[in-house]
């Protein structure tokens, strides 16, 4: 049975995908800061868990000699910290791009050599439709997913000859756990006018695309980003 490491696994688009992957029959690993929560999804699934901060190479590190094999790694452990750049603090700077970005690297450092062994991998970046779209006060929080986008791009580069492919998503307007408090009473459907589908999404519609990535149907798929967002990053509605 093929192997899945996910991060960021205990809620929200990661619980999404862990239950997805596991219904298409993958084997999940579910990662996540909070110990607890990636128990429960790991028990939701009938998966394995670790509680680990992806920020903490050592400590991926020696998660991933816990586990005995991946063929693909679900990077989607992030964090936002919403500012303007002029009051962005040294420790917010860190910590965002810290999680966003190294965080990607060390988990990609340590379970591709798995991939490698295996013969195949796929690994699947979370990026946002924020990397495109960017908005006043959100510090710098699409900076570090452009770099995720720029990084997906340079692994699948570097890792296309041992048949690993590399491609990121980009949600746009999911209501999940992190965001919830965003959508309450009617302002989902206010922020559904800007979208050209005409309605906001959910993780499911996320972890439909990450399962795809995941799984031999994109097997000649790499370096790409998908954009899961109703369409707003394809331009401005006519009015």
């Amino acid at each position: 049975m093929a192997t899945v490491v996910i991060t960021g696994a205990g809620q929200g688009l990661g619980r999404a995908d862990a239950v997805r992957l596991a219904a298409d029959g993958w084997s999940v690993v579910c990662l996540d800061l909070n110990g607890d929560l990636a128990a429960e999804t790991a028990e939701l699934v009938g998966g394995t868990s670790f509680a680990v901060d992806v920020t903490d190479r050592d400590a991926v590190l020696a998660v991933a000699d816990e586990v005995p094999e991946c063929t693909a790694l679900v990077n989607n452990a992030g964090i936002w910290k919403f500012h303007s750049i002029l009051d962005m603090t040294p420790e917010q700077a860190r910590s965002v791009f810290e999680v966003n970005v190294l965080g990607i690297i060390w988990c990609t450092q340590a379970f591709v050599p798995k991939m490698k062994a295996a013969g195949t991998g796929s690994i699947v970046n979370m990026s946002s439709g924020a990397a495109w779209t960017s908005s006043p006060g959100l510090g710098l929080y699409p900076a570090t997913k452009s770099g995720v986008e720029s990084l997906t791009k340079t692994m699948a580069l570097e890792l296309g000859p041992d048949n690993i492919r590399a491609n990121a998503i980009g949600p746009g307007l999911i209501v999940s756990d992190g965001t919830a408090a965003n959508y309450q009473g009617d302002a989902a459907a206010k922020r559904a006018k800007g979208v050209p589908m005409a309605r906001v999404g959910d993780p499911t519609d996320i972890a439909d695309v990450v399962a795809f990535l995941c799984g031999n149907d994109s097997r000649y798929v790499s370096g790409q980003v998908i954009y899961v967002d109703g369409a707003v990053t394809a331009g401005a509605l006519a009015r």
